[in-house]
Parts: C-alpha cells; structure tokens; sequence
C-alpha cells in the first residue's frame, strides 16, 4: 500500500464517520420533543456533514481519479464505506439518539484535537474548524445524558438500556490497522490508543454522575472500518443516495 492509498482511506474513514452521524440525526429532523432540541439536532447534523463534505473534497484530491465529494458520498456502495458500526445504528428513541452521540463526541473531543497537530496541513485545517463544533456537541450530548439518566425511572431505564445495546460498538472506534501505522510514522494520522484512557474517564465520569453504568465483559463488535457493515447500512445509504442516483449529477 502506497502512502496515497493509505492516505485516502484515512481520510475516507474520518468523513464516513460523520458523514453517517449526520444523516442519522438529519432523520430526526421535524420529530424533535421541543423546538428547541428539535434545532440543535439539525445543527449538529449540519456540523457533521459539512465537515464531512471538507473531507470528500480532500480524499478526492486525494485519489486523483477525477471523482468529486459527491461521488464518494452518494456513489460508493455499501462495502466501500470504512466508517464504524456505531454511526450507523438505528434511532430506536431519543435515549439510543444521544448515548451514541455521546460516545462519538467524546472520541471526536480528544481525536480531532490530535489531528489537529497532522502534519498534513489541509487534515490539520479541518481539524482545527472542527474542534469548536465538538467542544459545542459534547457539551450538548453530556448534558443530555445527565438529564436523562438522572431524571425520571422511566428515562434512567432507557438510557441504560441504550448504553447496554450501544457500548459493544465503541471498541472499534481505537481499533487501528496498517494504515494507521503507516500514517503515524509519517507524523500524519493520530495514535488512538494514546487518548483512549481520557476516553474512558470522561465517559465513566459522566455515567457515574448520572446514575449509569457501563456494562462489564462486553464482546466488541468491529467490522465497519473494513467495509463490513451491520443489517442497517443498506437501509440508510438506500435513503442517502436516492436521490443522487435518481438525478445522476445532482450537487449539495
């Protein structure tokens, strides 16, 4: 694998993450519970995939194949998609909804600060204007899932139980492979397991605070960053790509 390649992929991985995120949570769109959350949840989803469209547009330049950010958003099938199988997990209900933004904004507060320091400068740019949209999702999300897990029986239940179907995907967020290795070396890609303790606490910290728990002996699902996708990956990217597909040529 040439350092281009593995640069690509690298690349390609980071926007899919987002780019998935935000169309699950663009599906909330219109069916927020006040008007309120209703607009913060479209934000973050616009947040997510605007800096996933900054991310396309490098990979594109990246791959030099002449394809542009909305091929690869809305013309890749299903296999050549390497995001995690956490993103792309059903809205089951608003507890589902922020448990998984919560455990992607605390791997995003602690990764995107690294990658700002990529010694690509474009990935190191976007980073950068990224950070203080994460710093404003964690907030939101934390918050969220005090109140929930603090609040009512009924609201600690589903939050627990959200935590308990959700955290076995979390692993797969630190796993790295040869692309990673490779990128490290060249001082460009971001060790994960080097904030992966400060991932810990802040999430432990938070259930505690709360009144949840984090599950014990968990088997980790992984997968996804090798185009192996759960039963759920069809159904959004049939949705995200319709049009596209249907109006070939279409631009965001």
């Amino acid at each position: 694998m040439t350092k281009q390649e593995a640069l690509y992929n690298y690349i390609l991985r980071i926007a899919d993450n987002n780019m998935l995120l935000g169309q699950r949570l663009s599906e909330l769109c219109g069916h927020g519970p006040f008007l309120e959350q209703d607009i913060a949840t479209s934000n973050i989803a616009l947040d997510l995939i605007g800096q996933s469209n900054a991310l396309y547009t490098y990979a594109a330049q990246v791959e030099g194949k002449g394809r542009t950010e909305d091929d690869l958003a809305f013309l890749r099938t299903e296999r050549e998609f390497y995001n995690t199988l956490l993103v792309e997990q059903p809205n089951i209900d608003f507890a589902h909804v922020m448990v998984r933004q919560f455990f992607v904004d605390a791997f995003n507060l602690y990764f995107f600060q690294e990658l700002a320091a990529s010694k690509d400068i474009t990935i190191a740019a976007i980073a950068a204007k990224s950070n203080k949209e994460i710093s404003y999702h964690i907030r939101h999300s934390s918050s969220w899932i005090e109140r929930l897990g603090d609040g009512t029986k009924e609201s600690n239940t589903r939050t627990q139980n959200a935590i308990n179907a959700l955290y076995r995907f979390t692993g797969e967020l630190f796993e790295m492979n040869a692309i990673d290795e490779l990128l490290i070396k060249e001082g460009v890609a971001v060790n994960l397991m080097g904030f992966k303790s400060k991932w810990d606490n802040l999430v432990k910290e938070t259930f505690v605070k709360s009144n949840l728990t984090l599950p014990e002996n968990t088997f980790m699902q992984r997968g996804g960053k090798e185009g192996k996708h759960s039963e759920y990956m069809g159904h959004i990217l049939a949705e995200m790509q319709y049009l596209q597909r249907s109006f070939p040529g279409a631009k965001w």
